[in-house]
């Protein structure tokens, strides 16, 4: 799987599992996860999301809005409700140092990518001139969500949360998401977009594959994806278990305040390494919810 088409899975803008042979079973098949303890009064939630999805493979049950609707707070990677967190991501994309976009790629390489764009954005890549390159993959990688009018989780839940009055909340400020992206080597991110034109139906059926395992709720599944990936050669440490270390803290912060339904991209929930494991080595039962 490429990184940019991970880069949907994992961001906003998915074993060697030594302890989880035992369970990887249709017990573990679930998006949604009850977190709960002694020391707590009420559980809190952790639902796995897909950023982006087509309608026909959006999960969403009566289950789902019952475990959202007994929670007091609504959590999301980043504060959703912000009124600065556009701003805050737009100015993250644009690279300030002065170097154009057209200076990270060959002759033949930027009008095959200002080709892509005029085909597929329709849009002048000139438009894009001072844009990151780690930012325009992640925009271009959108394009292989195989259907017209695609569905993003967060809009959704929070839109339900705030129907709920339910205060909206984040895990991390847009600057640590973005900085992931500044800390990718150029000629990485070049290799990785041109390889995305070239191989855009590739990508398609790959997102496929991805968008029908999230639909069964498979997560172990969808973790074989992320490890095959890294086995190809993209290090995802930092956009999965790094994260997942820096989150655990503030996830069981916010759960000593009150209860919370927690939705993050759902790479970050299985695995060694995942919120699961992390959060019973914290001494928290979870639990799937079906």
């Amino acid at each position: 799987m490429k990184r940019s088409l991970l880069l949907i899975f994992i961001l906003t803008l998915a074993i060697q599992t030594y302890s989880y042979a035992h369970s990887v079973t249709d017990s573990a098949k679930s998006l949604l996860w009850r977190i709960s303890s002694k020391e707590m009064n009420k559980p809190s939630y952790l639902f796995g999301t897909m950023h982006l999805i087509c309608p026909e493979d959006y999960v969403w049950t009566e289950t789902m809005k019952k475990c959202l609707k007994a929670t007091d707070e609504v959590c999301f990677e980043m504060d959703m409700d912000d009124p600065s967190l556009l701003m805050d991501i737009a100015s993250g994309m644009v690279n300030y140092d002065g170097k154009s976009l057209k200076e990270y790629f060959s002759d033949s390489d930027y009008h095959k990518v200002a080709r892509y764009i005029a085909d597929s954005l329709h849009m002048d890549i000139a438009q894009f001139r001072q844009m990151k390159p780690a930012a325009l993959q992640t925009i271009l990688s959108i394009k292989s969500v195989d259907c017209d009018a695609p569905v993003s989780y967060e809009n959704n839940i929070m839109d339900e949360a705030k129907k709920l009055k339910k205060d909206i909340i984040g895990l991390e400020e847009a600057r640590e998401q973005l900085s992931l992206l500044d800390n990718l080597p150029a000629d990485s991110i070049i290799a990785g977009l041109i390889s995305l034109i070239d191989s855009n139906a590739s990508e398609k059926a790959t997102y496929k594959k991805l968008a029908a395992l999230y639909k069964k709720q498979d997560l172990p599944a969808l973790y074989q994806l992320i490890l095959r990936s890294k086995e190809q050669g993209d290090n995802m440490d930092a956009f999965l278990d790094e994260r997942n270390q820096r989150w655990i803290s503030r996830i069981v912060e916010k759960m000593d305040q009150c209860s919370v339904f927690f939705a993050v991209g759902a790479g970050h929930l299985w695995g060694e390494n995942g919120l699961i494991t992390l959060l019973r080595k914290e001494g928290y039962t979870v639990k799937p919810v079906r």
